[in-house]
């Protein structure tokens, strides 16, 4: 039997709450429909139900941006794997090679541009060096400084590991829209200058 309107148990307030759930139940609905992570939707209605005070909508970019990072890792270092390197070592091979002829850089420059410690990259040209694919010698210009450049076997596997990565990247961006894909790039373009700006 329904309450009459008025009565204790038609409370505004508590029809207001039933009817944001309401709202609340089918946005996540269509969340899922639209493709977002149904997982995410739930951890914000938990949220908006306990601390209702709170505006938690960020945690639906965050949130999903945190997920889509971890999966998206897993898939790109299976190519590396593949080609018997780690994340951190196609880094150093893909900067070497960016570098172009003679395909050298210093090790402060690798540091800065695969963003790692200088004590990091160490350890990383270490192994490249010790599995041949890349060489250590004196700088001609400062012979205090050292000079890393790939061998004929580090280019061609960064070439190939390279060619598989970019193939992968475009499996994972399957099934959006070039204009969807575009426009993404854009707006994390804008979000990331703001932010590293």
């Amino acid at each position: 039997m329904s309450a009459k309107p008025g009565s204790p148990r038609d409370d505004p307030e508590e029809r207001a709450g039933r009817e944001g759930w309401a709202v609340r139940d089918d946005r996540a609905q269509r969340g899922d429909r639209d493709g977002r992570d149904d997982h995410v939707a739930r951890i914000q209605a938990e949220w908006e139900r306990e601390r209702p005070d709170l505006d938690v909508s960020p945690q639906g970019v965050f949130g999903r941006l945190h997920r889509l990072a971890a999966l998206l890792m897993d898939e790109i270092t299976v190519v590396y794997r593949e080609h018997g390197l780690t994340e951190g070592e196609f880094d150093v091979l893909a900067a070497l090679r960016r570098a172009g002829e003679p395909f050298e850089r210093a090790p402060g420059e690798l540091a800065q541009h695969t963003m790692v410690t200088t004590g990091a990259m160490s350890k990383r040209i270490d192994r490249l060096e010790g599995a041949g694919l890349v060489t250590r010698r004196a700088s001609s210009e400062d012979g205090r400084g050292r000079v890393v450049a790939l061998t004929a076997e580090g280019r061609r596997v960064i070439d190939a590991a390279f060619t598989d990565h970019i193939a992968n990247e475009h499996r994972l961006l399957e099934g959006m829209p070039a204009a969807d894909v575009r426009q993404l790039e854009s707006l994390l373009a804008k979000w990331l200058g703001h932010v590293d700006g």
